[in-house]
């Protein structure tokens, strides 16, 4: 393009061209891989794994004993049951638990015994105040997508799961060029007529607070070839150069000459007051920015038209965060006792009004601080809140990225961190923020509006066919679509080399062997229920029933840890886990999505993704997965 001197070009047409032709000439990022300990704040340049479970045994939650639960069963009030020494043993928290036992009882609901036995009151349950293997994190499970900053939680989330050391995005380094013969370095007394210079230390803290690096080169006079030669060192050596003062067309402002004789010219002039003599140049792929002496003015050029730059190169955005009303999506419940602080999930519907999701409020799940967009601050007095009420947030993060992140909501698939992933790569502004609440929790966050997409796999025990008839249920007047995702196999997970010779469910339940769930209202727990019922099988003979994970990987991580024979789940979380896996049905996982939403820029990007070949590459690798006709619109209600 050709130079345009003193041109008067609007700010966005003139940042727009400047970003496209920087990027065509490949300004990139640059990433270096280095230790946790020193990631706070820095951004990933891709996705994180955990490499191991966290906690990594199972742990006692409380001062107490440990015991099996199965030899409280009974104990009422009225009818206690005694447990002779041998059959128990005192622990406290943090230890680990004996590997004979699956429960442990608080210390303050146990009476001592003359003998050393002791009594119980109540009865216990299997795997009550035990923390058990992967309850934060399990072993494969992503912890952060790529281009994502990382946060004192997610440091710790990281060692929990043993990462030890990460990619990151490199900080750009800022070159800073002062000039002019009156300038001087900062002094206590400045003669007549000397300008102290300090736009360098107003520039380099804003650089900084963006993440970039700062480096400030010597005052150069007003000389040209000075000044060109100061330019050529700084593209040399830095990302971006930053020549402060001489941008005007004054016949000693030597900025544009000198920008022209390293490299090339885009704009010189903006429609903006203050920052009208700006500079917009470049030498081949590094930005080289003019910027007006005076300090207002430059500070504005920064902010409008290197800080778009700057989050190219930093991959993040760069908005401040505040506080907002927001409807709180579900019940929340708070003690009077204190003052609470809630983590939540936020996003904004398709009304644009935002809507609150809490986290899980466990004081050892570090990764629900990973995940929070901001902080729900409960008074003292006050029981908590409806769902429905409006509720002041402190976002964690900026509106800006609020409003271009997709909220899905339903049952867990690791597609859904994938696909996180691939639109951080592929996209600056597309987000995702996901919560595994089940295929009806999915259902009903759609219906109310919380969620731009609900992951489901519902099977009709009449029909054999999957979802449709759920959401014809819910949504008796229409006005939302079902597209397709991926058919996966569910299957018995069971323990490497399979010991416990396991063919089937029947076999759990004959057997009396450990088995672990996922919660109510998910679609592999009803599954599971309907092949109970299918073999006539009494589910309340199956030992662990009421034992619950959120996640596929969840429930495959204690199988490999031996707390539990089998569970059901999906054929990529048993690979991960590298267990033994029993084949049951192909099932289809599907997105749920309100017609108001499918519109949604992101979503139809989400879409493009899910039939997309870096996906099914990923899928491939992650094994047991169809995606023949993923991205389809399977039906329209």
């Amino acid at each position: 393009m050709a130079y345009q001197y003193l041109t008067n070009t609007p700010l966005e047409k003139a940042v727009e061209e400047y970003l496209s032709v920087l990027e065509n000439l490949g300004m990139k990022y640059k990433t270096q891989q280095i230790s946790v300990s020193e990631a706070c704040g820095k951004i990933t340049s891709k996705a994180v794994y955990a490499k191991i479970c966290a906690p990594h045994y199972n742990a006692c939650a409380m001062d107490g004993i440990a015991l099996k639960a199965s030899y409280t069963f009974g104990a009422t009030e009225t009818t206690p049951v005694t447990i002779q020494k041998e059959l128990f043993a005192y622990v406290d928290t943090g230890d680990p638990l004996p590997k004979e036992f699956d429960s442990v009882v608080m210390i303050e609901d146990v009476s001592q015994g003359d003998d050393g036995s002791v009594v119980l009151h109540s009865c216990a349950v299997p795997w009550q105040h035990i923390r058990q293997i992967g309850e934060d994190i399990c072993a494969g499970d992503m912890i952060l997508p790529s281009f994502t900053q990382v946060t004192p939680a997610a440091m710790g989330a990281m060692l929990a799961g043993g990462v030890m050391s990460l990619s990151v995005v490199k900080p750009p380094v800022v070159g800073i060029i002062p000039t002019g013969d009156e300038i001087i370095p900062p002094s206590e007394n400045p003669k007549e007529g000397e300008i102290i210079e300090f736009n360098s230390t107003i520039f380099s803290g804003i650089l900084n607070t963006w993440g970039a690096k700062a480096k400030t080169y010597p005052i150069v006079l007003d000389k040209k070839e000075l000044i060109i030669n100061a330019v050529q060192k700084a593209v040399n050596e830095c990302d971006v150069v930053i020549l402060n003062a001489g941008s005007s067309a004054g016949t000693e402002d030597f900025s544009r000459l000198a920008v022209e004789n390293v490299g090339k010219v885009l704009y010189h002039g903006i429609a903006i007051k203050p920052g009208k003599p700006a500079i917009l140049g470049y030498a081949d792929s590094v930005p080289i920015l003019g910027v007006p002496g005076y300090p207002v003015s430059g500070i504005i050029v920064l902010e409008q038209i290197l800080k778009p730059v700057i989050e190219r190169l930093c991959k993040q955005n760069l908005d401040n965060n505040n506080v907002v009303n927001a409807t709180v999506g579900r019940r929340m419940t708070s003690s009077l006792k204190y003052r609470e602080f809630v983590r939540t999930r936020v996003g904004i519907n398709e009304k644009g009004e935002y809507t609150a999701v809490p986290l899980s409020r466990g004081a050892g799940v570090v990764t629900s601080f990973v995940k929070a967009d901001g902080i729900i601050d409960v008074p003292q007095d006050c029981e908590g809140y409806e769902a429905g009420q409006i509720v002041r947030v402190n976002l964690l993060r900026s509106e800006k990225e609020l409003r271009n992140t997709m909220s899905i909501i339903g049952s867990h698939d690791p597609l859904i961190d994938e696909i996180t992933d691939i639109l951080k790569i592929n996209y600056n502004n597309c987000f995702v923020a996901s919560s595994h609440t089940g295929s009806m929790g999915g259902i009903m966050a759609v219906k109310r509006g919380e969620a731009h997409l609900g992951g489901v796999h519902l099977l009709d025990e009449q029909s054999g066919e999957y979802n449709v008839s759920y959401i014809k249920k819910y949504f008796p007047n229409g006005e939302v679509v079902l597209v397709r995702g991926v058919k996966r196999i569910q299957g018995i997970m069971v323990q490497k080399s399979n010991p416990q010779k396991i063919k089937g469910i029947e076999d759990i339940a004959q057997n009396n062997l450990s088995y672990v769930n996922r919660q109510k209202g998910s679609g592999t727990r009803i599954l599971f229920d309907y092949l109970c019922s299918q073999k006539n099988i009494d589910k309340s003979k199956i030992y662990g029933y009421e034992r619950e994970e959120f996640t596929h990987t969840g429930v495959a991580a204690q199988i490999a840890a031996k707390t539990a024979h089998a569970g059901l789940g999906i054929y990529s979380a048993s690979k991960t886990y590298d267990l033994d896996f029993i084949p049951v049905c192909n099932e289809e996982y599907d997105f749920l999505i309100s017609k108001q939403a499918l519109d949604n820029e992101n979503v139809q990007k989400f879409l493009q993704v899910l039939s997309g070949d870096d996906l099914k590459k990923r899928l491939e690798k992650l094994g047991g997965y169809n995606t023949d006709f993923a991205g389809e619109i399977k039906e329209e209600f």
